[in-house]
């Protein structure tokens, strides 16, 4: 019997493969939620750690035992563990960072639908996700007012309708899987009704932290819809590719998705060539184009992760001195009012 909401950290070997046996809600309802249930499953010692339950009431502890397990027992210094744990540097101020680093609220047209860039329009779909990663840049975006629910949705997809030049729709949030089946399903079979929408693109994180979501009735969900279909994973760092993990990519990937990851330039994470050379050689072998290395969006409480724009361009250099051009990710970045993401002249 695994005792998991309570006392996940006495998982052991046993209990873990119950665990993953189990379907991707239930492992997700599984997942940590408490600073001190994490740290004795790592065998950390919370005093080792500049942990801050201050933080964590600030933006919520969430953590899969599935991205949890691939966190280095013992080690405080795990990049894995960096990306998730509430530390006391999140409560620092930093100039220029805000609430709201990438000018979304100013593009919501209506609730859930924000149209920043030519031809392409986003819906917040939901405020959930499966992890919540520190660095996040919507952590403070008030998910209550503007994500999608019923009536909301139904007016998006006329929003769009309505809108001819709008080629692509970007299924964001919170993270999309997260949706049940049966509501995504619907979602978009509505979007394929629309005749000038060519793709549909999915930002996901579940294939990384909770690969049970790539399930065969997703599979037949994303292939009924008749658009393309784009999936845009997150991964950081190659320690987060899993036996697991790489099973659900060779999924996708065997059933005709086109899969890109977009990967966040963190401090203590992956500001190291050699990180970044395997990451992208690791993902290309499943399949998945490293498209994106995008530098920090300065959302309040991230500051501690930035790493300088001229540190992020010297790394570029070196993956091309490393790697074919097609595994070397464009560094990028998101400004407020721009029409498009920023390419970082590497020159």
């Amino acid at each position: 019997m695994i005792e998991t909401l309570n006392n996940p950290f006495m998982l052991n070997s046993l209990n873990e493969t119950a665990h993953f046996n189990k379907n991707w809600q239930q492992q997700l309802a599984e997942a940590f939620s408490s600073i001190d249930d994490l740290c004795k499953y790592l065998h950390l010692e919370i005093k080792d750690l500049p942990v801050s339950l201050a933080a964590a009431s600030n933006f919520p502890l969430r953590v899969p035992l599935s991205f949890a397990a691939s966190i280095k027992k013992g080690d405080i210094n795990d990049p894995l563990l960096r990306q998730i744990l509430p530390i006391n540097d999140e409560l620092q101020l930093y100039p220029g960072f805000s609430s709201d680093p990438v000018g979304d609220l100013p593009s919501a047209i209506q609730t859930g639908v924000l149209h920043k860039y030519h031809g392409r329009t986003l819906l917040i779909n939901t405020g959930s996700c499966a992890i919540n990663c520190r660095y996040c840049f919507r952590r403070n975006f008030p998910y209550g007012e503007l994500q999608l629910n019923k009536h909301s949705e139904n007016a998006s997809i006329e929003y769009i309708a309505k809108q001819p030049e709008i080629t692509e729709v970007i299924l964001s949030g919170g993270d999309p899987l997260t949706l049940s089946d049966t509501r995504l399903n619907t979602l978009i079979q509505k979007l394929s009704t629309i005749n000038h929408l060519k793709r549909i693109r999915i930002h996901s994180r579940l294939p990384i932290v909770l690969p049970a979501r790539i399930t065969q009735e997703l599979i037949n969900t994303l292939h009924d819809c008749g658009k393309q279909i784009v999936l845009i994973v997150h991964c950081n760092h190659a320690n987060e590719i899993n036996t697991r993990v790489k099973t659900a990519l060779i999924q996708l990937k065997s059933e005709g998705f086109t899969l890109f990851n977009q990967a966040v330039l963190l401090k203590g994470v992956n500001d190291n060539a050699e990180v970044l050379c395997k990451l992208s050689e690791e993902l290309f072998e499943l399949g998945v184009i490293p498209y994106y290395l995008h530098l920090l969006d300065k959302a309040s409480g991230t500051g501690h992760f930035e790493v300088p724009e001229a540190t992020g361009i010297a790394l570029i250099k070196a993956l091309q001195i490393r790697l074919p051009g097609y595994l070397v990710p464009k560094l990028v970045k998101e400004q407020a009012g721009e029409k498009s993401k920023q390419l970082i002249n590497i020159n």
